[in-house]
């Protein structure tokens, strides 16, 4: 849908949704008197904090975490890598949508502050803007190379519109973009401050993210290796990062994603979403609709329908975790702030607080009322008011949720609404760069003992409290980033990166997931033992449905890293299915 979404953004270019720190005024202005102050000048950046990001959100989630094989989904192309037999082509059209109308509004933006800056604003302020909006065009188009590959390049939409080339673009190779997304950054590096306003990006945002460009980029057209002067960038801007005084861990880990973590000092680049009554429909957090179960957030099943879906057998298993088990390890303090199992209570003491406010529930069978004295009870919900344990992995999501009204109050300030919450989706983290560096100082290393590397590494473990390590292996890097950044939308980028240079090693890791889930979890909850199943396979309950997934062992294949365009996509520009070009990055410049 590129033509459409690049021709709305410019006439949509001043609208926006409720300014998520300072309220906008309300006055209506034409292009001409607007981008008259330095704060007219953030305003019109701060759409691209939320609003366009909107229709990629369930792709986000689909594609970090259901086909990376964290997000059980069943019959979902995405959780099958099944996208190419159009199944889900509406949400792929989303997806597409969504990316370039952020690159359209960055686009849109730079230029009118450009074309009609002035009045009183300063271009310290203006330049400020402009590189916030770099950054988000930064990050649209590196989650577009690593979706699609080889994507066109739309640098200045006023340009597109007046030729008429929309419809003709060619895709650019994927070093090529790589290139460009660096290029953008660079640029934002020259004009962003030092220290942002509170929920901004800044220069550190933009060190972050230049680190993980490097770090992915590393291993495009390389073979069993990476490309030591793309490590050595990765670990030089990470390391900005991680010595920079303003950014720290979180102590505890669950406060990252509780509403009072909306600014964490954690978060470089957040997604800001706000609930308001004249906002945009595309300015609210709708992810906890998804992801939680019916009437966890008292709407009933019209406010979350997230029962079937939940955290897969294999991540259960990467944080030591078995449901078919009663009783939890919680060894690693991250599983109960990343998915709710059987005998977990949501209480806020090292974990998120969920109904804070202790409702009182009627029993699913009328025989009287349970109340939560302890907060939210996983089990007492599931058995006692649905009467059912519907997640066939045993598990359901907790990241991205706030919970009731009274949470809602108590952590953001202001009441939520169905399918619709004010908390903050933190998109890189100090922990992600920490990471980052670690993988970047090993570089192509079988281990290293490295000091920076280890300090960085460790940190994140710590907090997480399990023990530090004296020697890291590429493995043990890739297993952290999954346990520390489950459900933020990331693990399967983790698998393109490593498909650029080890493409059958990526493979070979997703086909021996665990993808199946279980049958009989239900009465396995509600019974008061262990006792073996007494018919089918004859398994304990529950047993492994075997028809999970029903393509076999080797649904991944080289080519599912790549994911297709939609079909509007295809049928407005037929472009898109032939070979990518070359392209002279240095026709592209910013001012």
């Amino acid at each position: 849908m590129l033509p459409v979404v690049c021709a709305a953004a410019m006439t949509l270019g001043l609208t926006g949704c409720e300014d998520f720190l300072n309220r906008p005024d309300d006055s209506s202005y034409t292009l001409s008197d607007f981008y008259k102050s330095d704060e007219q000048c953030l305003q019109a950046a701060n759409i691209l904090y939320s609003v366009p990001w909107y229709d990629f959100f369930r792709g986000w989630i689909q594609v970090g975490e259901t086909m990376s094989g964290n997000h059980y989904m069943g019959s979902n192309g995405f959780w099958r890598l099944t996208l190419k037999d159009g199944t889900v082509d509406g949400q792929l059209a989303d997806m597409s949508a969504s990316l370039w109308a952020v690159n359209a509004r960055a686009n849109t933006i730079i230029e009118n502050i450009n074309r009609y800056g002035g009045g009183t604003s300063t271009e310290v302020g203006r330049n400020t803007a402009k590189g916030e909006a770099l950054v988000w065009k930064a990050l649209a188009y590196f989650f577009m190379v690593r979706i699609y590959g080889a994507v066109p390049i739309v640098h200045n939409n006023t340009e597109l519109m007046a030729t008429g080339e929309y419809s003709s673009l060619y895709r650019i190779k994927i070093n090529y973009v790589y290139d460009y997304i660096i290029m953008t950054l660079k640029k934002a590096l020259e004009w962003l401050p030092e220290t942002p306003e509170k929920g901004r990006v800044g220069k550190y945002a933009a060190y972050g993210l230049l680190a993980k460009v490097y770090l992915t980029k590393s291993g495009y057209g390389m073979s069993g290796s990476r490309n030591q002067d793309d490590l050595d960038q990765a670990a030089k801007y990470a390391k900005l990062v991680a010595d920079h005084y303003e950014y720290w861990l979180e102590p505890e880990y669950a406060d990252i994603f509780r509403g009072s973590g909306n600014f964490t000092r954690e978060a470089l680049i957040s997604w800001r979403w706000v609930v308001a009554s004249d906002s945009y429909w595309t300015a609210y957090n709708s992810l906890q609709s998804d992801l939680a179960i019916a009437g966890f957030d008292e709407y009933g099943s019209g406010g979350a329908w997230g029962n079937w879906v939940g955290p897969s057998l294999d991540l259960q298993a990467a944080f030591g975790e078995d449901a078919t088990k009663k009783t939890r390890n919680n060894y690693d303090k991250r599983r109960k702030s990343t998915m709710m199992m059987y005998g977990d209570v949501y209480d806020g003491n090292g974990c998120p607080s969920f109904w804070r406010d202790h409702p009182t529930k009627a029993k699913s069978d009328g025989s009287g009322t349970v109340t939560f004295s302890n907060g939210f009870d996983w089990t007492m919900y599931c058995r006692d008011v649905l009467n059912s344990f519907d997640s066939s992995t045993g598990a359901n999501a907790v990241k991205h949720l706030v919970g009731n009204n009274e949470d809602h109050l108590a952590e953001i300030g202001t009441p939520n609404g169905q399918m619709k919450t004010g908390l903050a989706t933190h998109i890189l983290r100090l922990a992600d760069v920490y990471l980052i560096l670690a993988e970047a100082t090993l570089g192509n290393a079988e281990s290293t003992t490295d000091a920076t590397a280890l300090r960085a590494f460790n940190a994140v473990r710590d907090r997480a409290g399990v023990d530090e390590k004296t020697s890291i292996t590429f493995d043990d890097i890739f297993k952290e980033r999954r346990l520390e950044l489950a459900y933020e939308g990331d693990y399967w980028y983790d698998f393109v990166r490593l498909s650029y240079y080890k493409p059958a090693e990526a493979v070979a890791m997703i086909n021996a997931q665990n993808r199946k889930n279980y049958i009989g979890l239900n009465d396995y909850y509600k019974s008061t033992n262990d006792a073996p199943y007494a018919g089918g396979d004859g398994l304990m309950i529950p047993r492994i449905n075997k028809e999970e997934p029903p393509t076999g062992d080797n649904y991944c294949t080289p080519e599912s890293f790549t994911v297709p365009f939609p079909e509007t996509d295809l049928q407005m520009n037929p472009h898109l299915n032939e070979e990518p070009q070359d392209a002279d990055i240095s026709q592209y410049t910013y001012h």
